[in-house]
């Protein structure tokens, strides 16, 4: 499942970085397809998949709460002044709902979340497999990749939407806070204007892209662990490019993601 990759232990070209880029990107999806595969085969470990959501979940909460209050907060802000210029205040919060339910909300959770949760999950299981405890799993005839890949990146890709209405919600608490810090808009008016300016169809696509999301940062932080190499220096790699990689593929996959929304519910758009 891993193909062989330049070492680092002397200095790389410009070949050999793009060498380990395509290296990694196939091992990647040979991991992929391995989870595919494995992935209905039983005994399905739910004890595991539950305690897994419940420790990546309760301890993402923290964090991802300032962070929604901030983007509410800092976004309602940014954009009062360009909308007093133009006489528009009262779509201010139509506006800040709408950014942040379609995109701020999903993608800077997701972020946060790799941020916090990969690297979290490429150590772990990289510490694992330096100190050969994924090798002794394995002759114990426990199947390692069924109990320590498959139950995480199932609590991931299931609790990253959760974390996405919750960010929502207190960003938009975050956002009336900062229009009545300025202005005299009352609670009712700014609920009943973001209730008017949102649909359901505004929802769908910003949370059901967060289990694309979600699955992105379990398997990526999956993969750097499972295959870590190198003793306590190929742990911290793994951790550090666990985290680069999973939010790349993250904001590449939105960019996608925000196309075919767009292409089947065009009056998104």
């Amino acid at each position: 499942m891993n193909v062989p990759q330049i070492k680092y232990g002397k200095k790389l070209t410009y070949y050999d970085h793009i060498y380990n880029f395509f290296a990694t990107l196939s091992g990647l999806t040979i991991f992929n397809f391995e989870f595919a595969r494995q992935l209905f085969i039983p005994p399905m470990e739910i004890a595991e998949i539950k305690k897994h959501m419940y420790e990546l979940g309760v301890k993402t909460l923290g964090i991802v709460s300032i962070t929604g209050f901030i983007i509410g907060l800092v976004l309602t802000m940014q954009s009062q002044p360009v909308m007093q210029r133009f006489g528009a205040t009262d779509f201010l919060p139509a506006m800040v709902s709408i950014s942040v339910v379609r995109e701020l909300g999903p993608v800077i959770t997701a972020l946060i979340f790799a941020g916090r949760v990969s690297s979290g999950i490429g150590a772990e299981l990289g510490s694992m497999r330096v100190t050969e405890q994924i090798d002794a799993m394995e002759v114990s005839a426990i199947n390692p990749f069924k109990y320590l890949v498959i139950t995480r990146v199932i609590a991931t890709t299931m609790i990253l939407p959760l974390l996405t209405i919750y960010v929502i919600i207190i960003a938009l608490l975050g956002g009336f806070l900062a229009i009545i810090l300025s202005d005299s808009m009352s609670l009712q008016y700014y609920l009943n204007s973001v209730g008017d300016a949102l649909q359901f169809g505004d929802f769908i696509p910003g949370v059901a892209k967060t289990f694309v999301f979600g699955y992105i940062v379990g398997i990526v932080g999956a993969y750097k662990g499972y295959t870590a190499e190198g003793g306590t220096e190929g742990v911290g790699r793994a951790s550090t490019t666990a985290v680069v990689l999973s939010s790349l593929l993250i904001l590449i996959f939105d960019m996608i993601l925000v196309k075919i929304t767009l292409w089947l519910w065009p009056t998104l758009g």
